[in-house]
């Protein structure tokens, strides 16, 4: 099966796990030790507010390939039937976009532009 033949939707949600792990990876390895750390540090990532933030930042600065801006638009642009009661459905809809950008390259085996992209973030947040 090809990326393109897999559900948007199970695209955001392997996606979500790929980018949960790569922060949890990064925040492990500056040190921190303490599971209440982690998990507060790690809210400067993972909210959709944040992830919404992080995908406008990458489109604003030209940052996407056109592949990419096609898969954050389709995760954007999916069709849900809910969302979490702390955000906003446009918030909501972006961080999908997010999310399935790293299903994508995750699926694409393109661990370099997962890096790439995730230092960018660490730049934006000043990490």
């Amino acid at each position: 099966m090809g990326i393109n033949e897999i559900n948007i939707l199970s695209l955001a949600y392997l996606g979500d796990s790929v980018y949960e792990l790569k922060v949890r990876d990064y925040l492990i390895s500056t040190g921190i030790s303490k599971v209440n750390k982690l998990q507060k540090e790690a809210m400067n990532f993972v909210t959709a507010k944040k992830q919404c933030e992080f995908i406008n930042y990458f489109i604003e600065n030209n940052i996407l390939t056109e592949t990419e801006i096609d898969y954050v638009k389709r995760g954007r642009n999916a069709s849900t039937y809910s969302h979490p009661k702390n955000t906003d459905i446009v918030t909501y809809k972006w961080a999908t976009g997010f999310e399935c950008l790293f299903g994508y390259l995750y699926l694409d085996n393109n661990k370099e532009r997962i890096d790439e992209l995730f230092n960018i973030i660490l730049e934006v947040l000043k990490w």
